[in-house]
C-alpha cells in the first residue's frame, strides 16, 4: 500500500470514529495508524500537500480530546514523535497545529499519575517538538505544564525527572516571559536548591541539564553570580568540556554544547573562558569528536567551534589548536602526494574538517556547511596576521582541491531543495576562495588550482537555475522565491570570484566579460542592488561598475528588472501593512477588557504621563507643598502595571496571530474540501441526470422492440424459406468475392505503379529543366573562361619573362653568398687565432699579476729595511755632529794649519 491510499484511509478512518466513537472504529484508527507508522514517513509535511494536512489535524485534534481512548492517544502520539524528528515537520508542528498545548493538555489531565507511560511520551514529544523553538507563554495549559515540571522535578523520581528536566531546559531558553513567571513563583527558591542538588548527580545528561536551566534563569541574578563566580567558573567550564567529550550520547552533547554557547553569549563568561588555562587542551579533545562519523554529533562541534570563533580573544588559540600541530603531517602528506587525509586524520583536526567537505552526503549539508563557516573564520584570522606560516599555506594547498569539487555536480533538473542546498553550499565555499584570494601567497595556492572553464560552467548552470525561478517572469510560491534569491547570492559570488581571479587564471578574463554581458545575469544583479542586505548591495555595484562600459551588457532590461522588484516589494509592505492591521483588529475587545474603558494605547498613555511629570517638574517651584517622590513612585507604578499590561497584550497580540493564521489555514482546507465537495456533487449530479436520459430511452426502445418482436415471429418463416435460397447465393457470392479481390488487387497494384511512374514522369521533367538551366550556364561559363584563359596566358608569359630575369638575379646573390661564406669563414678562423692569443696574453698577465704582487711585497718589505736604515743613519748623523764638534771645539785652540788639516780629514 502506498502512502497515498494509506493517508485517504486514515482520513476516512478519523471521520468514522469521529462520528462514531464505537469499539470498531477505535480499533480501525488505531490499525490504520500504526499502519502508517510503519511506513516511517518522516518528511510527511514537508509536501505542503491537502491530505497529509487534514489527517494530521484530525489526528491532533483527536489525542487533545479526553474521551478518546488511552491506547488511541498513545499510538497517535507515536506517530507524532515520528513526525517531530524532522526539523521542517516540527515547525509546521509547532506553528500550524498547536501541538504544544495539545500535548499539554494530555499532561494536565494526567498530573495525577505522572509515572504513567502515556505521560512520559508526551514528555519526550514535547522535549523534541520545543528544543530551539519558542513557545507563547499564553499559549493554553503552559502555566498548568509549567508547575507540573517543577513538582515533578522536585519529586527525586529518575524516570519522570530527566525528560522533565530536559523540557523545563528547552522552555526557559530564550523565553523571558516564562523565565519571568518562574521567578514569580512562591517556590522558586526551593526549584533552586533543588537544581544546584541534581550538580552532584550520577548522571552527566541530569547534570547538563541542571546547568542549563540555572544559566537560563540565574546568570544575571544573585544566585547566579555566586554560582558562575570567578573562583569556581574555571571547574564549571572543565565539567562542561568533561561532559561534552565524554557524554552519555548524541543528546547530552548537544545539551551541554548549547549550555557552553549560552555563556559565551555573556561578555564576562567568555572573559573568563579566554582565561582558561586548559582551553587549549580541551578545544583539541573536542575537536577529536569530528572523526565521529555521527552528523549531528559533529555539527554540534562545529556549532561550538563557531561560537568560540565568534569571541575575539578565542580565536587565535582556536587557529593555534588547529592549525599548528598539523604542520609535520601536512608537510609530510603535501610529499605524499595524496595520502594525507588518511594519514592525519585520527590526530589532525584541520584534516578532519577537510574530510567532512569532501562529498557530503545525504544529512551532512548542515556539517559541510558549518565546516566551510569555520574554515572561513580561521583562516581569515591566521591570513590576518604580517606573515603567513608555512603550516597554513600547506593547508591550504590541501583544503583547495576538496573545496573546488564542492562546486560541482549541479543538476539543473533536480528537486528546489536540493537546488537550493547547492546553492548555499556554493556561496559558502565562493566566500572561502574569496578570502584565500585577499593574501597574495594563498591567491597564488588558489589560481594554481583553479580553472576558467570551471567557474564558467557553474555560473551557467547557476544563471540557468536563477532563470528558471526568476519571481518576475513565473508566478511562484515563497518557497520558489526564496530559492532565486539563493540562486541569485550564488551567483554574484561566483563572479566576484573571477572578477579576483581574473588577472591570474588563464581565460578567466574573457569568461568574466562574456558573463556579465549575458541577459540572465540581470535577474541577479536586480536582486543584489534592490537586497536589504548591505554586503548584496556592494557586490552588486562592484559587479555593475565593471558591467556599465561593456557594449552588449543589458542596462536598459536591469533598469526595468529592478523597478519591478522595486514595485514587488512595495506591493507586499502593503499587503503586510494589512495583515498588520487585520491581526491588530482581533485582539481589540480583550485589549479594552484588561486595560479599562480609556480607548489610548499603553505607549500613548506612557508618553502623557511623561509629559505631565516634566510639566510638574516645571512647576515644582509653585507647588512647594506637593510630595513630588510620592507622586514619581504612584506615577513609576503606573507606568510599569502599564508596561506589564503591555506586555500581555503583547503575548495576546502573538496568541491572536497565531490563532488567526490557525483560522486562515482552516478556511484554506475547508475551501478546499467544499470545492471537492461542489466538483463531486456537479458531477455526480451530471451522472445521474444521464443515467435518466438513458432511461428514458431504453424504454422507448424496449417497447419498440416488443412490436418488432411480434413482427419478427411471422418473419421468421419467411426466413427460414429464403435461407436456403440466399445458402445457394452465398456459394456462388464467395466464388465470385474471390475473383473480385484478385481483380481488385491487380487494379490497386497497377494503381501504384501508374502513381509511381507518374511521379518519375515529373521527377524527369524538372531534372530536364534543370539539366537545360545548367547547360546555359556552363556554356556562359566557358565562354567566360575561354576569355580568361586568354589573358592568363598573355600574363604567364609575361611571368616566364620575369622569372628568368629573377633566376638570373639568384646566381649572381648565390656567388656573393658564396663569397661572403668564405669570408666568414676567414674571419671565423681569426676570430679563433685571437681568441688563443687572447687566452695566451691572459696566462701571461697572470703571471704578470703573480710577479707583481712578489714585487709589491718585497718592494714594501725593503721600504721597511730603508726606514730602519735611515732611522740608524740619522743617529749616526747626530753622533757625527756631536763628535765633529767636539772635534771643532777641541782643535780651536790649536793652530790654523792643523785645523785646517782636521777639516780636510773630515
Amino acid at each position: 500500500m502506498d502512502v497515498t491510499t494509506c493517508l485517504k484511509s486514515l482520513l476516512l478512518a478519523i471521520h468514522q470514529y469521529r462520528d462514531n466513537r464505537t469499539a470498531h472504529n477505535a480499533a480501525q484508527l488505531q490499525k490504520q495508524v500504526e499502519e502508517l507508522s510503519g511506513m516511517q514517513c518522516v518528511r510527511l509535511l514537508s509536501s505542503g500537500q491537502v491530505l497529509p494536512s487534514e489527517c494530521v489535524c484530525g489526528l491532533v485534534e483527536l489525542a487533545g480530546d479526553p474521551n478518546t481512548s488511552p491506547a488511541l492517544t498513545g499510538t497517535i502520539i507515536s506517530l507524532l514523535a515520528q513526525l517531530v524528528c524532522d526539523d521542517e515537520s516540527r515547525d509546521v508542528l509547532q506553528s500550524s497545529y498547536n501541538l504544544t498545548s495539545t500535548l499539554a493538555s494530555i499532561i494536565h489531565s494526567h498530573s495525577a499519575t505522572p509515572r504513567e507511560p502515556l505521560v512520559l511520551q508526551c514528555l519526550k514529544v514535547l522535549q523534541r517538538l520545543t528544543y530551539n523553538g519558542r513557545i507563547f507563554h499564553c499559549a493554553n495549559y503552559i502555566h498548568e505544564l509549567i508547575d507540573f515540571l517543577m513538582s515533578n522535578i522536585q519529586s527525586h523520581n529518575d524516570d519522570i525527572t530527566m525528560p522533565c528536566l530536559g523540557l523545563m531546559a528547552n522552555l526557559v531558553r530564550y523565553n523571558l516571559s516564562v523565565q519571568t513567571h518562574i521567578k514569580a513563583l512562591s517556590n522558586v527558591k526551593v526549584f533552586y536548591r533543588t537544581l544546584i542538588n541534581f550538580l552532584a548527580h550520577n548522571s552527566l545528561t541530569v547534570v547538563v541539564f541542571a546547568l542549563s536551566i540555572l544559566a537560563s534563569l540565574t546568570l544575571n541574578e544573585d544566585v547566579g553570580e555566586k554560582l558562575f563566580h570567578a573562583k569556581n567558573i574555571h571547574q564549571t567550564f572543565q565539567l562542561i568540556f568533561n561532559i561534552i567529550v565524554n557524554g552519555d550520547g548524541t543528546l547530552t552533547r548537544k545539551y551541554s554544547v548549547d549550555l557552553l554557547v549560552d555563556l559565551l553569549k555573556n561578555p564576562k563568561m567568555a572573559d573568563y573562558l579566554t582565561r582558561y588555562e586548559h582551553f587549549s587542551v580541551c578545544v583539541s579533545q573536542v575537536l577529536g569528536l569530528l572523526h565521529v562519523k555521527d552528523p549531528d554529533s559533529a555539527a554540534k562541534v562545529l556549532e561550538l567551534l563557531l561560537a568560540l570563533c565568534g569571541v575575539s580573544g578565542l580565536r587565535s588559540l582556536l587557529c593555534e589548536v588547529v592549525f599548528r600541530p598539523a604542520a609535520p603531517r601536512l608537510r609530510a602528506a603535501s610529499r605524499r602526494q595524496g595520502a594525507g587525509l588518511d594519514a592525519g586524520q585520527k590526530t589532525e583536526p584541520g584534516l578532519a574538517l577537510i574530510q567532512w567537505l569532501s562529498s557530503p552526503a545525504e544529512g551532512e549539508e548542515l556539517c559541510c556547511l558549518q565546516a566551510l563557516q569555520l574554515l572561513t573564520e580561521l583562516l581569515e584570522e591566521a591570513l590576518g596576521s604580517q606573515v603567513v606560516s608555512v603550516c597554513v599555506l600547506g593547508f591550504v594547498e590541501l583544503l583547495v582541491p576538496v573545496v573546488l569539487d564542492l562546486l560541482q555536480g549541479l543538476d539543473p533538473a533536480s528537486p528546489d531543495s536540493q537546488l537550493r542546498t547547492h546553492c548555499i553550499r556554493t556561496t559558502h565555499t565562493t566566500s572561502l576562495l574569496l578570502m584565500l584570494c585577499s593574501e597574495d601567497s594563498v591567491c597564488r595556492v588558489v589560481s594554481r588550482q583553479m580553472s576558467s572553464q570551471l567557474c564558467l560552467s557553474q555560473v551557467e548552470l547557476l544563471l540557468s537555475c536563477c532563470h528558471n525561478n526568476d519571481p518576475l517572469t513565473c508566478p511562484l510560491t515563497g518557497h520558489d522565491s526564496s530559492l532565486s534569491q539563493v540562486c541569485g547570492e550564488a551567483v554574484l559570488k561566483a563572479v566576484e570570484l573571477m572578477s579576483k581571479l581574473r588577472q591570474q587564471v588563464k581565460d578567466m578574463e574573457t569568461s568574466f566579460y562574456r558573463i556579465l554581458q549575458d541577459q540572465r545575469m540581470v535577474t541577479p544583479l536586480s536582486l543584489a542592488l534592490t537586497s536589504s542586505h548591505r554586503e548584496h548591495v556592494q557586490t552588486g555595484l562592484r559587479l555593475l561598475l565593471e558591467a556599465t562600459p561593456l557594449p552588449d551588457f543589458p542596462s536598459l532590461v536591469l533598469g526595468e528588472s529592478i523597478a519591478a522588484n522595486n514595485a514587488y516589494r512595495q506591493r507586499e509592505a502593503e499587503l503586510s501593512v494589512k495583515r498588520v492591521a487585520v491581526q491588530q483588529d482581533f485582539p481589540a475587545p480583550m485589549g479594552k477588557s484588561l486595560s479599562g474603558p480609556s480607548p489610548s494605547s499603553p505607549s500613548h498613555s506612557i508618553h502623557s504621563l511623561i509629559e505631565k511629570l516634566q510639566n510638574g517638574m516645571e512647576l515644582q517651584d509653585q507647588m512647594k507643598d506637593v510630595r513630588v517622590s510620592e507622586i514619581m513612585d504612584i506615577y513609576e507604578q503606573k507606568i510599569s502595571s502599564l508596561a506589564s499590561k503591555e506586555g500581555r497584550l503583547q503575548d495576546l497580540l502573538e496568541a491572536k496571530a497565531l490563532a488567526l493564521s490557525q483560522a486562515d489555514r482552516l478556511i484554506t482546507q475547508y475551501r478546499c474540501q467544499r470545492a471537492q465537495a461542489e466538483a463531486e456533487a456537479r458531477k455526480l449530479a451530471s451522472m445521474l441526470k444521464e443515467a435518466e436520459q438513458r432511461r428514458e430511452e431504453l424504454q422507448v426502445e424496449l417497447g419498440s422492440q416488443v412490436l418488432e418482436a411480434e413482427r419478427a415471429k411471422g418473419d421468421i418463416e419467411e426466413l427460414l424459406q429464403h435461407n436456403a435460397r440466399l445458402q445457394a447465393d452465398s456459394q456462388e457470392h464467395q466464388s465470385l468475392k474471390g475473383s473480385y479481390n484478385q481483380l481488385l488487387n491487380r487494379f490497386n497494384e497497377s494503381e501504384r505503379l501508374l502513381k509511381e511512374l507518374q511521379a518519375a514522369h515529373i521527377s524527369l521533367i524538372k531534372q530536364m529543366d534543370t539539366v537545360r538551366k545548367t547547360q546555359d550556364t556552363l556554356r556562359l561559363q566557358h565562354d567566360k573562361a575561354l576569355c580568361e584563359l586568354k589573358e592568363r596566358e598573355e600574363q604567364m608569359k609575361s611571368f616566364q619573362s620575369e622569372l628568368q630575369q629573377r633566376n638570373r638575379d639568384i646566381t649572381g646573390l648565390r656567388g656573393e653568398l658564396r663569397d661572403q661564406e668564405e669570408r666568414g669563414r676567414a674571419k671565423e678562423k681569426e676570430r679563433e687565432e685571437l681568441e688563443e692569443t687572447v687566452d695566451i696574453l691572459r696566462k701571461e698577465l697572470n703571471k704578470t699579476e703573480l710577479a707583481r704582487k712578489d714585487a709589491s711585497i718585497r718592494a714594501s718589505s725593503l721600504e721597511l729595511q730603508k726606514a730602519q736604515v735611515e732611522a740608524k743613519l740619522q743617529k749616526k748623523e747626530d753622533e757625527l755632529n756631536k763628535h765633529s764638534s767636539m772635534i771643532a771645539m777641541i782643535h780651536s785652540l790649536s793652530s790654523g794649519k792643523q785645523k785646517s788639516d782636521v777639516n780636510l780629514s773630515l
